[in-house]
């Protein structure tokens, strides 16, 4: 009977290389073989070549012509997979080298949306930077309310920090909460809005809405808290993830939109160019958490990072707007 590390080796071992999944994923990733040989520094025929090796190694089409260029075939998509996870544990090994030789160093890629760049993100690299001054730290915007994580499932960070929604239902990650923060209907604070003393919901409802687009994390405490006023959701007349664009035409116009209390407390830092609406309903918190890949071990530096994310949010959580919000979530949800 033939031992099964012998047919690996004589079918796939030795004619599978770590420069043809490289030239793969350059491929798949451009979606053209000049721009990757133009990427790697090498010559078409030889990405071509390399192509071709990989193909007869495991005996399948990896590569075809759409209309957008050269895309991976289903098992092509399954090597890219698979290559991605390869060259991400060989940099994590890398790197784990590295901190064994100096604790001091390392790096750490983080993925998070705008809004988290703006609020508990900063202070959690102004602490870990001050006690950790060798690392290095990549931060890439990266939307988590859109719920796809894409940066994290093909390994370009090394965890995001974001807004989710609860349950958290993913099969290949891992969420850990970490608060749940308060939202707040805001308008500029010369608008017409902010000289009210008090707000129906029910006035809000022809208001000239900021919402993210439909169907996402941050859009469905509206809906659902006008619903449960018994009330029709209201219209959004601008639609953006950007949250730079939301403060412009908040400070500069007559809209309102919904913000988390982190962003409020960041935009009113210096002066007071938005006011939280005195609004007679209280709207769903969304809980902010550290999502990671289910199988893969973290960094010694990442794990630091987590450890100082923690911290700073467990300061944050202390504070009585944010332990109101995670009161009303416990009596909601007492399971």
């Amino acid at each position: 009977m033939t031992d099964p590390d012998q047919q690996w080796e004589r079918r796939i071992g030795r004619r599978v290389t770590l420069r043809d999944l490289h030239i793969l994923l350059e491929v798949s990733q451009r979606g053209s073989m000049a721009k990757a040989a133009s990427r790697l520094a090498v010559s078409q025929p030889a990405v071509s070549k390399a192509i071709a090796d990989l193909e007869r190694a495991v005996g399948a089409r990896l590569l075809d012509r759409g209309p957008g260029g050269i895309e991976p075939t289903a098992f092509g998509r399954v090597l890219v997979k698979r290559a991605l996870a390869v060259f991400d544990e060989l940099r994590q090994g890398i790197n784990e080298l590295e901190f064994l030789a100096d604790p001091t160093t390392g790096e750490v890629r983080i993925g998070c949306p705008e809004s988290m760049a703006a609020g508990l993100v900063p202070a959690v690299v102004e602490r870990f930077t001050r006690d950790y001054p060798r690392m290095v730290l990549r931060i890439a915007q990266a939307q988590t309310v859109t719920l796809e994580f894409s940066e994290l499932r093909e390994r370009k960070v090394d965890l995001m920090i974001g807004r989710i929604a609860r349950p958290f239902n993913e099969e290949e990650l891992s969420a850990e909460i970490l608060y749940d923060e308060p939202l707040h209907v805001v308008a500029g604070a010369q608008s017409c809005w902010a000289k009210r003393r008090k707000l129906s919901l029910a006035e809000l409802a022809d208001a000239r809405w900021i919402l993210t687009p439909p169907t996402e994390v941050l859009s469905s405490p509206v809906a659902a808290t006008f619903h449960s006023h018994g009330l029709e959701p209201p219209r959004a007349n601008v639609l953006s993830f950007s949250f730079h664009l939301r403060n412009h035409l908040l400070t500069h116009s007559d809209f309102v939109s919904l913000i988390p209390a982190s962003m409020l407390r960041l935009f009113n830092a210096r002066q007071a160019v938005l006011k939280a609406l005195p609004v007679d309903a209280v709207f769903e918190p969304l809980p902010v958490a550290i999502i990671t890949r289910k199988n893969r071990t973290l960094s010694p530096e990442a794990q630091l990072f987590i450890a100082c994310a923690r911290d700073i949010a467990g300061t944050i959580a202390k504070t009585p707007e944010f332990r109101q919000a995670a009161l009303r979530r416990r009596v909601r949800s007492p399971a």
